[in-house]
């Protein structure tokens, strides 16, 4: 997926689905962090960098064209048959030299060399854009899901200074006791701490989206996650075809393939110091006064011809230099295979994540819809005298706890659709729109 597009095409989008001039959606968000997040736009200079390997492997093939030029000032003095003679004069030499290689084996491997590297770039630009949704979607989330967790935790304190105010009175009435006020005194601490812990989670949110995007924001610009929204089921249902999918479109294993390529290339490179070289060069000199022998001569040289350089001993530097290259390529087998179990066991996460979430999801409704029939079950039997201040706290935590729960939960089912879609290879605009329409202003 090439994000420029992507944000090119989602801008007209973005324009239209933004309710307000202050509101950022989803869409509105990742197109200014394509623009704008410095990740991003460090991994659009490394591939620009990383494709330059290809013209640097075609040049060592291509002829080269050199022009030397020397003008000196001389002074000598020449001594025939005891006569000594002194000569002051300036000498010039001038040579253009063209050299095409015939022969290289050396130059063949960087060529090849060149265009894995190059592959090699495409691909972690590509894992890059892919992951810059991920990141988007994930601080775009946490930062509405901290939000909820304040108005759960606030929510929890007005109930709980309630019942600490009615414990309160029924102390000062002779009918409460300490331990009621106490106990309720607690929760609301609790609360009040859940409070903080929710407010310094959201603040580290919105500063992880403000540097991806490049402006400051407030939580309030965000959209909302809908009320309630189906859960797609898996296409396709069955791990085996999810994980043949990350094995032949995951951008981070197939750059890690032709970086084995590289690897490969390498070691012939190194090897090649073993091998003649064979050339053609063509040269043209012209030169005046260029030596003692031809003082006072102009020459005027043209020559064609070929040129063979056969290597015979280095010092053992070819050798060991194709040991260690050869070290190298058993080295990038072995990252290959290290990030080929990572891309599965975190694809089978993912997997496992998105698989259950409508279930976790429907499990923590019912909850929810328990926890507040409980909640009014235990205010009824505290009144008729059968349950007590304790099973009324309980209740309330109950309660709370489990939209804790389902908020986490809805959340969570987003990220790891995004993910597991990520790890196999496949995130596109289709999934960045399709994710966007689940955060909507009422």
């Amino acid at each position: 997926m090439s994000a420029r597009r992507l944000s090119a095409a989602l801008l007209i989008v973005c324009v239209i689905s933004t309710g307000s001039a202050h509101a950022l959606g989803l869409l509105q968000a990742y197109d200014l962090a394509v623009h704008n997040d410095p990740t991003f736009q460090a991994a659009i200079q490394e591939r620009a960098a990383g494709e330059e390997n290809r013209a640097l492997g075609r040049s060592a093939l291509l002829p080269t064209l050199t022009w030397n030029y020397t003008n000196s000032r001389n002074d000598s003095e020449v001594t025939q048959a005891s006569t000594g003679t002194d000569r002051d004069y300036r000498s010039y030499a001038s040579t253009l030299t063209l050299q095409q290689p015939l022969l290289d084996y050396e130059a063949y491997a960087r060529l090849r060399q060149g265009a894995a590297q190059a592959l090699f770039a495409d691909e972690r630009f590509r894992s890059k854009s892919q992951y810059l949704l991920v990141r988007v979607l994930s601080a775009y989330s946490q930062a509405l899901l901290a939000q909820e967790r304040i108005e759960l935790s606030r929510a929890q304190k007005r109930a709980f200074a309630e019942r600490l105010q009615l414990n309160q009175r029924l102390l000062k009435g002779g009918e409460g006791t300490r331990t009621d006020v106490l106990e309720t005194q607690a929760r609301l601490s609790m609360a009040v701490a859940q409070e903080i812990e929710a407010q310094d989670d959201q603040d580290v949110a919105l500063r992880e989206l403000e540097a991806m995007l490049g402006e400051p924001l407030q939580v309030d610009q965000l959209d909302p996650l809908v009320a309630h929204f189906n859960i797609q089921p898996l296409e396709p249902q069955r791990f085996e075809n999810w994980r043949e999918l990350a094995l032949a479109n995951n951008p981070e294993l197939a750059s890690q393939h032709h970086a084995l390529n590289s690897a490969e290339y390498e070691v012939e490179r190194k090897r090649a110091g073993h091998f003649p070289k064979l050339s053609l060069y063509a040269s043209s000199r012209q030169t005046s006064s260029d030596s003692e022998s031809t003082y006072n001569q102009k020459y005027d040289t043209n020559s064609v011809g070929i040129q063979l350089s056969v290597p015979l001993f280095a010092g053992g530097s070819v050798s060991a230099s194709t040991r260690q290259a050869a070290r190298q390529l058993s080295q990038a087998q072995y990252e290959l295979d290290a990030q080929t179990a990572t891309t599965l066991v975190d694809l089978r996460k993912q997997f496992n994540l998105s698989s259950s979430a409508a279930a976790k999801v429907r499990a923590y409704e019912m909850a929810v819809e328990s926890a507040s029939a409980l909640v009014q079950a235990t205010y009824k039997s505290v009144r008729g005298g059968e349950r007590v201040n304790l099973d009324v706290l309980d209740a309330e935590q109950q309660l709370f706890s489990a939209k804790r729960d389902l908020a986490e939960a809805r959340y969570a089912y987003l990220l790891a659709r995004v993910q597991l879609r990520y790890y196999a290879g496949l995130l596109n605009e289709g999934d960045l729109q399709q994710m966007a329409g689940y955060f909507q202003r009422s």
